[in-house]
């Protein structure tokens, strides 16, 4: 018996032996395996104390049964052989980041018993000045740190350079944060990833040989970090890496001369190589063709010249190459084939030629099979669309936007673009003719078709493209209305642009646009009815030119926002104006002209303190400014006219507010003096205060105004020309253009795209003074001067002619008196004037440009003759020479007049005896007669002859 019970026992032992084992990781069945180790569990927590977690980022982490094992928390990672702590990542996204959902307040030291910990990575959150903590460099078996865009680098030597072990280090930090010198990079022996980006290394001249000692570098990212030139000394001495891979030195301004003279001696085996954003000058050097296992070459941004030379042709890893906004020229056809001539055709995968100054027709590209992405934008290119571009299988973005091709695409043209992901043919010629039940092969995230020809009705086709980011089919002759199912396509969209056409219905709720930094245009169009609730979200705005009506009151639901630019101009809104700005404080320009707005402007709207342009003209509003309004201290533009505001111009426009480059108060019922304050807008270039009850004379102070004294403008536009928002594989343009109505020639202009070469000064219509100060003069600059319909005095000051820059100049209506000054004749260039209904008297000044207007300029003043009036001065019968009295009859005008008759005189008794001398004699003498008409018929026949046989020879040579 007990023979057979052993073996039992023996299995019960066993069993027994099993559970004993494994009876802490199970101790019951509401029991999970635990991997923790307490110490570290507690050394996490003591660290998650040390933080603020508004958004629940570390919700995971607590000390809950079923929360214990902190191998099972976010972001962490434990090994499977030790059970310790590795890996803590609590990196954040760039969209949470953008979105402020990030982790704040300092780090614990509690970290320190993480005692096996590899990799730490708490980079994208807000640390916001807490510098690195000194205890990470005791933390010895670290091989990833990555504390970028969250700590202040002010004490970044101490704690990295005991980090010797460290691999991947990445520093980028946008905040700018600057270092002294990089020595403390030495210590890092085993580094293979840097990446300094967006850290200000002026100061950091020994960059070059710090950087040069790290033997085992295969990656060196220096983006945006101002990097100082390097000593040409230092070259020789100190090489890089001969191990390095990957080389990004975009956007510091280097010029050729500091980089090539050590770049083409780093290692044969660099794959990824970034000078974007440089100065390089110059014609591509043929040393590239040196680095022969370059897959990706970006020389973005720069200022070379000439073409793409043949070595490209032969490099057979080139992958990328991307050459945009330089100054490359020459044929297209020809870069193509430079690029053909070898092995390059087959492993070429992406080409951006964009923004040069590149001509010609679309060459055949059958040949590059591997092609994926073909970027020709904003060059000179034309004809038509080559057809070799639909057998590009591979192709997935597509770009020919702002050239000069013409023709016409139709759908074939897409039938093998399966692949296609990105289209850009705006801003040509093109014409689309795509029939109505069209299904495309592809499925777009990015289209643009601006000012193409599609129209009238809106495409039906783009209903089968649900995962669209980017539209815009402005410009292109629709007059239809926006289908239902369209509002249910555009639910993905972040960049949306339907202008300039003739769209019309209502417009939906808006607010269920998701993505951050939405840009929404629907500009141009016939949308009627209230304006719908908008994304909060958005970044840009324009619903401007429509006939939406009603009030904006709805405005004061938004709480949160993150608007940017907000146009709601030339529609029929009424009502109004909200009184909750605060919540609008990220708005820089802010269009609610051509309405009828009433009421007073609100005080909240000094809460705008980003605001750089404020519109609010020609609507109804009255009352004064508002004092708030001095908080504004970033305006740019500020065009209150056709309103009914009153009140005093206010002292603090100037005061407080003087970065304004355009004031318009015109049409209003502003009275008082002009404030002194005003002549501080030094960057001031229109000034508009004519149409009020203006009082006081003119401020000497205006000569103040700097832009105006400057005869040159350096940039003819104020707005935001062509802002670019990038997305993972996509751009996005858009713009805004300040505009002003000014009057001009009798009439009103609007001036938009050369608002920033205007410069004008006008105080018409008003009550001023007293006479025109000497100081104005002094504004060289000043393309525009009225100050007509005042009731100023005395003389038009002689140095007047110092405004050789002046085109209109409109004085009519006032009281001046005496002479017009002769400076007056030197302004070439004026081609509008208006001296009217003045006491000017006197001869007016001789000269091409004052003879040319008609008389009206000049009516109204009793005392002035001379051309163009056809009042004549006394001694309009004679000419005076310069510097005589005009009244004075001299004897030399007497022996003028006689040396005339004697002239006359002359002239008869010389031809009388010539024409007699000569013609008589051959009459009277046969001899002389026969031998003159031989003499003409031998010229005759010699002159014939000779023509005759240069024309024979010619024909003969034609043939």
């Amino acid at each position: 018996m007990s023979s057979k019970l052993f073996p039992i026992l023996e299995y019960v032992a066993l069993f027994s032996v099993i559970l004993f084992q494994l009876e802490p990781r199970i101790a019951d069945s509401n029991d999970t395996v635990m991997r923790c180790i307490d110490e570290e569990r507690e050394a996490l927590l003591t660290f998650k104390q040390s933080l603020v977690d508004e958004y629940g980022v570390l919700s995971s982490w607590g000390t809950d049964n079923d929360k214990r094992d902190c191998c099972k928390w976010r972001g962490v990672r434990c090994s499977n052989k030790t059970d310790h702590v590795k890996v803590l990542n609590l990196r954040r996204s760039d969209d949470e980041n953008s979105r402020g959902q990030v982790l704040k307040g300092t780090i614990s030291p509690a970290l320190l018993k993480l005692h096996d910990l590899r990799h730490l990575d708490l980079s994208n959150n807000h640390f916001r000045g807490s510098p690195v903590p000194e205890f990470i460099g005791s933390l010895s078996k670290l091989r990833y740190l990555n504390l970028s865009c969250g700590t202040s680098l002010l004490k970044v030597l101490r704690p990295y350079r005991y980090l010797s072990g460290l691999v991947y280090l990445p520093l980028e930090n946008s905040n700018l944060f600057s270092l002294g010198s990089l020595e403390w990079l030495s210590h890092l022996s085993s580094l293979r990833h840097l990446d300094l980006s967006y850290i200000n290394l002026t100061k950091s001249s020994d960059w070059f040989q710090a950087v040069a000692k790290l033997r085992s570098l295969k990656t060196l990212v220096l983006h945006s970090c101002a990097l100082p030139p390097i000593n040409p000394s230092s070259i020789w001495h100190f090489n890089l890496s001969t191990s390095i891979e990957t080389l990004d030195l975009s956007d510091n301004n280097l010029p050729s001369s500091s980089v090539y003279p050590w770049l083409f001696n780093l290692s044969r085996n660099i794959q990824y190589l970034n000078l974007g954003s440089n100065s390089l000058q110059g014609s591509i050097p043929e040393a590239f063709q040196l680095m022969v296992s370059l897959r990706f070459l970006c020389l973005t941004f720069n200022e070379l010249e000439g073409g793409i030379p043949k070595f490209f042709g032969n490099m057979c890893s080139l992958n990328r190459l991307l050459l945009p906004h330089n100054k490359l020229s020459g044929e297209l056809s020809e870069m193509i084939k430079n690029l053909s001539g070898g092995c390059t055709m087959n492993s070429l995968e992406g080409v951006c030629l964009e923004g040069n100054d590149i001509t010609g027709p679309l060459p055949d590209l059958v040949g590059f099979s591997s092609l994926k992405v073909l970027i020709l934008g904003e060059n000179r290119l034309n004809g038509t669309i080559d057809k070799s571009l639909s057998q590009l299988l591979k192709l997935e973005s597509l770009s020919l936007g702002r050239n000069s091709f013409t023709g016409v695409i139709s759908e074939t043209f897409f039938s093998n673009m399966s692949n296609l992901q990105m289209l850009y043919l705006n801003d040509n010629s093109l014409t689309l003719k795509l029939s109505h039940d069209w299904v495309p092969p592809f499925q777009l995230k990015s289209l643009s078709l601006a000012s193409c020809k599609m129209g009238p009705h809106f495409p039906k086709w783009l209903q089968t493209q649900n995962q669209l980011i980017s539209l815009d089919v402005s410009n292109n002759g629709i007059s239809d209305a926006l289908p239902d199912w369209f509002w249910d396509l555009s639910i993905e969209l972040v960049f949306l642009n339907l202008s300039n056409n003739q769209i019309r219905g209502k417009l939906p709720d808006l607010s269920f646009l998701r993505y951050d930094d939405i840009v929404i245009d629907v500009s141009s169009n016939h949308f009627w009815g209230p304006i719908p609730p908008l994304p909060s979200n958005s970044t840009f705005l324009n619903l401007s030119k429509n006939k939406f009506s009603g009030s904006i009151t709805f405005l004061c639901s938004i709480i949160k926002n993150t608007w940017n630019f907000f146009d709601l101009s030339s529609n029929l809104l009424s009502g109004g104006l909200p009184d909750c700005w605060l919540n609008f404080d990220s708005l820089s320009i802010l269009n609610l002209a051509n309405n009828s707005f009433s009421g007073k402007i609100p005080d909240s709207m000094g809460f705008l303190h980003n605001i750089q342009t404020l519109s609010l003209h020609n609507n109804r509003l009255t009352g004064e400014l508002p004092s708030s309004l001095k908080n504004c201290s970033q305006l740019r533009v500020l065009d209150l006219r056709k309103n009914a505001l009153y009140g005093e111009i206010p002292t603090w426009i100037g005061g407080s507010v003087q970065n304004l480059i355009v004031l318009s108060l015109k049409s209003n019922n502003f009275h008082g003096n002009i404030p002194f304050q005003l002549c501080h807008l030094a960057f001031i270039r229109v000034l508009d205060l004519s149409l009020n009850n203006i009082s006081g004379m003119v401020p000497k102070c205006f000569n103040n105004f700097s832009a105006m004294t400057q005869e040159k403008s350096s940039n003819p536009i104020i707005g935001m020309p062509d802002k670019i928002w990038i997305l993972p594989r996509y751009v996005y343009q858009y713009s805004y253009l300040d505009n002003v109505l000014l009057t001009w020639k009798g009439s009103e202009h609007e001036y938009k795209r050369t608002l920033g070469l205007v410069k004008c000064l006008d105080l018409s219509s008003n009550k001023l003074h007293g006479a025109i100060p000497e100081e104005i003069m002094d504004l060289v600059g000043l393309i525009a001067l009225n100050l007509s319909r005042n009731h100023l005095t005395g003389p038009i000051t002689q140095k007047i002619g110092q405004l050789k820059s002046l085109d209109f100049l409109d004085l009519s209506r006032n009281q001046f008196s005496r002479r017009i000054p002769s400076s007056l004749s030197q302004l070439s260039g004026l081609s509008v004037l208006d001296l009217s209904s003045n006491n000017l008297s006197g001869k007016i000044p001789f000269g091409t440009q004052l003879q040319s207007f008609c008389a009206s300029v000049y009516a109204g003043n009793p005392e002035l003759c001379g051309l163009p009036l056809p009042k004549k001065c006394p001694d309009e019968e004679s000419t005076p020479l310069p510097g005589r009295n005009d009244d004075a009859n001299t004897l030399e005008d007497e022996d003028d007049q006689f040396m005339t008759l004697r002239f006359y005189v002359g002239l008869i008794l010389g031809f009388f005896v010539g024409f007699w001398g000569v013609c008589g004699t051959l009459m009277l003498n046969r001899s002389w007669r026969y031998g003159y008409y031989n003499f003409l018929t031998g010229m005759k026949d010699w002159l014939y002859v000779t023509a005759a046989v240069n024309i024979a020879k010619l024909q003969k040579f034609r043939n």
